[in-house]
């Protein structure tokens, strides 16, 4: 699929898309395939019944107003904080109060069991809260070394 295609917003701040032929189609998504462990590979840009409109190997194959709008629009449907240090746990047993550091501040969560930490790949994870919210731990040997004894328990 060519990769000839512009992308802006229409009066209402719905992302539009304007394909080779001219066809211009209105609320368009773009979608991440791989959103955590390749972020800026494997896009798809969808429309409103998400049928695929364009695929992007890489997202620097896209212009950089295409590029940044592609970024605004992921940015205000995906919410993933990063996990920087874990506090306190209100317990071992699940489910659990969690006191943690994020890349946007502290916070407090629910785990509701073991099976909603979930590993990535070597040293990646993910923490599911009971409201849906997905933590990121990007590297658990950068945590300190409290945040890991606390993890190490659950895991």
């Amino acid at each position: 699929m060519a990769n000839t295609f512009t992308l802006s917003r229409n009066s209402f701040g719905y992302l539009c898309l304007q394909d080779q032929a001219g066809v211009t189609h209105e609320q368009v998504v773009p979608v991440r395939a791989f959103p955590i462990s390749h972020p800026n590979e494997s896009i798809a840009i969808v429309d409103r019944d998400g049928h695929e409109l364009v695929w992007l190997d890489f997202l620097d194959q896209a212009t950089e107003l295409n590029q940044q709008l592609i970024n605004e629009e992921l940015a205000s449907r995906e919410f993933m904080p990063v996990l920087t240090g874990i506090e306190d746990v209100s317990t071992f047993a699940t489910p659990s109060t969690w006191t943690v550091k994020t890349n946007r501040g502290h916070t407090q969560f629910i785990l509701r069991g073991e099976e909603d930490i979930r590993r990535v790949n070597k040293t990646m994870y993910l923490v599911s809260d009971t409201h849906g919210v997905q933590y990121l731990i990007q590297d658990i040997q950068a945590l300190d070394k409290h945040s890991r004894r606390l993890l190490d328990r659950f895991l």
